[in-house]
């Protein structure tokens, strides 16, 4: 099976097996986990912040943080199509009580700073409070330029906000950074603009299971309070921090594979008629299928043992458990099904008598 639905679908590799076998615990919920402890330190240290707090999941994190920057009535500004207000459940409202301002993206998630200055509220009673200006990085596979990071959270500042980053896929962002240096080092270029940034450890650097908030110490202190609300307080849970410290060892640099097979598929399918490839950065390429034949194509390829999505176009995430003969054995799969059906239509239109 060769899945490209998600960077989420990794397995842990043997050594990452090894090391959460090994990983020394505690509890948690009592602050004593040592590996969980190690793994908030190194995160911490990575991002340039004061503090970090493991959590089971992105959602989870990104929640926390909004619950942490604001309170009941606050208000959020966030991309319209970006993942904590359009694929975390409405959490921010469900349960933080606070209301989102979505705005409109352009193709590579950045709103427009003009769009930004309108929405922010000002101080009067009939307003939600305007607090937070939350950007994603990457978003459906772009990083976002240093230019557009600066001018919008200098923009939040100027008006007296709070930053967060969904940086999710932050290392993927950090190692298709053109500016060059070391792949921390353009981690920190990228979230030193921001208060708080979330980052996933389950997506493209392989870990089964956790994302990692980091920030100032109390902002941390307020989403411990509200990780334990919403049921994050976990146990022995340094077996897992044990595979995102192993990740962040091991798993980092190589990203560049990944970012080189989206290319390597990109490139197939730019040679096959009747498709057109959307956009094609780091690690996820996204496809548009000519005459609506997306979902025929989906389940042509699942029976081909090729998995992948279609709710926004079709998309095919590569990671570490892809490697390019399966790039190459869904670039044929994909040809042949076009073919296929360029090849009925054409029978079609001989029948019915158009030729």
């Amino acid at each position: 099976m060769i899945d490209l639905r998600s960077d989420t679908v990794t397995q842990p590799t043997a050594a990452m097996r090894e090391a959460m076998l090994a990983a020394p615990l505690g509890d948690d919920v009592f602050g004593d986990d040592p590996t969980v402890n190690a793994l908030q330190e190194r995160i911490a240290q990575i991002t340039g912040k004061e503090a970090a707090l493991f959590m089971p999941s992105g959602t989870q994190s990104n929640l926390c943080a909004l619950m942490a920057h604001c309170e009941r009535g606050d208000e959020y500004i966030v991309g319209q199509n970006a993942h904590t207000y359009r694929y975390e459940g409405g959490g921010a409202a469900v349960l933080g009580s606070i209301q989102p301002q979505p705005l409109m993206q352009n193709a590579q998630g950045e709103m427009a700073l003009a769009d930004i200055a309108s929405a922010i509220k000002p101080i009067d009673c009939h307003f939600a409070r305007t607090r937070l200006l939350a950007l994603e990085n990457t978003w459906n596979g772009h990083a976002m330029s240093q230019d557009y990071l600066v001018q919008a959270t200098a923009l939040a500042r100027q008006h007296g906000l709070a930053t967060h980053l969904d940086g999710a896929r932050l290392f993927n962002a950090a190692v298709a950074d053109a500016q060059g240096g070391a792949v921390m080092e353009r981690v920190r270029r990228i979230v030193d603009h921001f208060d708080s940034v979330s980052v996933c450890f389950s997506k493209g650097l392989g870990a089964p299971v956790g994302s990692a908030l980091c920030g100032s110490r109390e902002l941390i202190a307020k989403a411990l309070r509200w990780r334990k609300v919403l049921g994050g307080g976990l146990r022995q849970s340094g077996v897992l921090a044990a595979a995102a410290l192993h990740a962040l060892d091991h798993h980092v640099d190589r990203l560049a594979d990944d970012h080189a097979l989206a290319q390597r598929l990109a490139q197939g399918l730019q040679g096959i008629e009747g498709l057109h490839v959307r956009s094609a950065k780091t690690n996820i390429v996204f496809v548009e299928v000519a005459d609506g034949r997306g979902p025929a194509l989906l389940e042509a390829l699942k029976v081909q043992g090729v998995l992948a999505t279609g709710l926004i176009g079709l998309r095919f995430v590569t990671h570490l458990n892809v490697d390019a003969a399966g790039i190459d054995h869904a670039l044929d799969c994909i040809g042949q099904f076009m073919r296929e059906q360029t090849r009925e239509a054409a029978q079609g239109l001989v029948r019915s008598g158009v030729y």
